[in-house]
């Protein structure tokens, strides 16, 4: 079971994107011996739900090995059924205390939103979760960053609102015990992650 705070694990995802940025990543753990390590069970620090853009690569982004991250990735990270039960089995059976709902920048599934692009069926649903996070208050011609930063902020709401698991977990979240949720923002350019 993954022992690590929700504040330790934070800590670790800024220092690996740390690393990444500046070009000096450490990262073990991607060999054979590893993966020989990992057939018997896997202990993640961190759940990540973000977007299934190639660009966007926790693993990578974070300089973390393998079994190090429980990676959920879906367009424009939303929280559908899938990914809700994939986070629900690793806070309630492998013990992970963070979970980190991760926009982009330049997100085509928001941006397909912003737009109001017509979707095809098997997009209705996407797209359908993304644009509640289109406002007012971002007048008529949205910001497709900065819609992207209020999905993440909704996605991780609906994480609660959707699953009596994450939210008893969450509810827990100010003592060491709990589980935290978070929203972060990842820049495909600099490779720079920024938390709120």
């Amino acid at each position: 079971m993954a022992t690590t705070t929700a504040d330790a694990a934070l800590e670790r995802l800024r220092d690996g994107n740390q690393r990444f940025t500046s070009e000096s990543t450490t990262a073990e753990g991607r060999d054979g011996s590893r993966r020989r390590e990992l057939a018997g069970g896997q202990s993640p620090f961190a759940i990540l739900l973000s977007c299934a853009d190639s660009r966007v690569a926790p693993e990578i982004a974070f300089d973390t090995g393998l079994g190090e991250l429980f990676v959920v990735r879906v367009a424009g990270n939303i929280a559908d059924t899938a990914a809700v039960a994939s986070i629900e089995y690793a806070v309630a059976n492998l013990g992970v205390k963070l979970i980190v709902v991760m926009a982009h920048r330049s997100c085509g599934a928001v941006a397909a939103a912003v737009a109001g692009v017509e979707p095809t069926p098997a997009l209705t649903d996407l797209l359908a979760r993304i644009r509640p996070a289109i406002t007012d208050e971002h007048g008529d011609n949205p910001e497709v960053d900065t819609v992207a930063k209020a999905n993440a902020r909704l996605q991780a709401e609906s994480l609660i609102s959707s699953s009596d698991v994450i939210a008893q977990a969450a509810a827990s979240g100010d003592n060491e015990d709990g589980v935290r949720i978070v929203t972060a923002f990842y820049d495909i350019e600099s490779g720079e992650v920024s938390f709120a």
